[in-house]
């Protein structure tokens, strides 16, 4: 049976950090979806296209994906195309992040719906064009999905993260020292043995 193992990036990333998880599917191809969707809309044109593909190709297909990846995946892709899915900090309430990134820019709703796009000092721009979409867009996610989540992650709360877990069946591993970006020798070491299977829901 082939099988391959698709990594989806975050923010800043980039396919090569596909590299990574090679040595932990000894058995499959693995390789990093290059990606250029920012958007929910774009990324259902995109990314069915790209993993559609693959699908004829091989019998089964993982996903691993990382934060707005994970987001993008579930907006776009299906159990059709998608056999099993690993999340590393996943964006799982986008509505909220937007009302959260309004609040930290000292923005509120009604300052959106009337300038429709807000630069912020850390980065993002928010839109009330995305903020309508997402709202109107609900994800209905129904892959079997392992997700990682660090209990510091400033992007996503612990309740919100267990909520999402809870409606769609995942399996949620917290590390309690873990942050939105797994980087640090002991964060990589944990996400390692999640991986794995060492490290199971908690």
């Amino acid at each position: 049976m082939s099988k391959i193992v698709v990594y989806v990036h975050g923010k800043g990333g980039n396919a090569g950090e596909s590299e990574h998880f090679r040595t932990f599917f000894p058995e499959c191809e693995v390789t990093g979806f290059d990606y250029h969707s920012e958007t929910p809309w774009a990324a259902k044109t995109e990314f069915p296209e790209y993993f559609g593909k693959l699908s004829e190709q091989f019998d089964s297909v993982i996903l691993i994906a990382n934060s707005i990846g994970a987001y993008l995946s579930m907006c776009s892709l299906s159990g059709e195309l998608i056999e099993q899915a690993y999340f590393i900090s996943p964006i799982v309430d986008m509505e909220q992040l937007i009302l959260d990134m309004l609040d930290w820019s000292e923005n509120t709703e009604c300052d959106l719906l009337r300038r429709k796009k807000i630069p912020t000092e850390f980065g993002e721009t928010l839109s009330w064009d995305y903020l309508n979409y997402v709202r109107e867009n609900p994800v209905n996610w129904q892959v079997p999905t392992k997700i990682i989540y660090g209990a510091k992650d400033y992007m996503t709360s612990l309740d919100t993260m267990t909520g999402f877990a809870g409606r769609t069946g995942a399996e949620l591993t917290v590390m309690p020292e873990g942050e939105h970006w797994f980087h640090t020798s002991e964060q990589m070491q944990f996400l390692d043995r999640w991986i794995k299977g060492e490290i199971r829901e908690n």
